[in-house]
């Protein structure tokens, strides 16, 4: 039950913080933070893509009254949750990272799921940079002159 963990913060605090994190995560895919805290963004980002399968102008309303960007609200509703249609539960992925240095503290990796077309597109994509890759002619080294400067030289 989202709400529970007090993350030692004042309630405003600790909203203040957990909207920044949902922003963020929307905005950029992944967020780095402590274990405790992606748990708890965990939770209200999946309410609010929950919201954005729903597109209604209230649902649209209610996001709006919590994420702090509006383009990051217009990319939730156009283009996070229409990939998760037919998905119930389940839009992020929490990745232990081990210790932080300075205090111990145990740091995750919070991302949004992967879609099995999402995961096609990247296979396609990456298949793509290869092909490029072993096509593209070869650049000279710059440290080798042309044939033409050697004569000159």
């Amino acid at each position: 039950m989202p709400g529970t963990r007090k993350l030692g913060r004042t309630t405003a605090h600790r909203n203040a913080m957990l909207r920044g994190q949902v922003t963020y995560l929307f905005k950029n895919g992944k967020v780095e933070t402590t274990l405790t805290r992606a748990k708890e963004v965990r939770a209200v980002a999946e309410k609010m893509i929950t919201l954005g399968k729903q597109n209604t102008l209230a649902s649209r309303r209610a996001a709006l009254a919590y994420i702090t960007e509006e383009d990051t609200v217009t990319k939730l509703f156009t283009v996070i949750a229409p990939k998760y249609e037919g998905v119930n539960g389940g839009y992020t992925t929490i990745y232990k990272l081990g210790p932080r240095r300075g205090d111990a503290a145990e740091m995750a990796l919070i991302t949004l799921t992967m879609t099995e077309a999402d995961k096609e597109a990247a296979e396609k994509a990456s298949k793509g940079k290869k092909k490029a890759a072993r096509k593209a002619p070869k650049a000279p080294k710059a440290e080798e002159k042309p044939a033409e400067e050697k004569k000159a030289d």
